[in-house]
């Protein structure tokens, strides 16, 4: 994943991001739903409706809101992590124990 630390903006990590994943901003627009331009004015930090836009931004490109917003993810730092972790985030209270458990017996070789 980008080094978040020389990503000082919003705009700047979903720069990168769309850049890591070989994207144009036309592709990324498409995929968000909104224009060429508006993406550009997300990556040049003229906001536009970065806000409104902001969660499926983040869905498109695998990354954490969070990550957007502050650059970093938590611990989390390859895509797998992140998965887990929106997986983990998504269930409900009851499951979170099993995935907990589950992959607890997964580490120490239980199954």
């Amino acid at each position: 994943m980008i080094e978040s630390q020389s990503e000082s903006t919003v705009g700047n990590r979903i720069r990168a991001v769309r850049i890591e994943r070989g994207w144009t901003q036309a592709e990324l627009a498409e995929q968000i739903g909104v224009s060429r331009s508006a993406v550009a004015q997300w990556e040049t930090d003229r906001a536009g409706q970065l806000r409104d836009h902001l969660g499926r931004i983040a869905q498109v490109l695998n990354v954490s809101t969070e990550f957007l917003l502050i650059g970093r993810e938590g611990q989390a730092s390859t895509a797998e992590e992140l998965a887990l972790l929106r997986l983990y985030r998504e269930a409900p209270p009851e499951d979170r124990q099993l995935l907990l458990r589950t992959a607890r017996r997964l580490v120490n070789g239980a199954m």
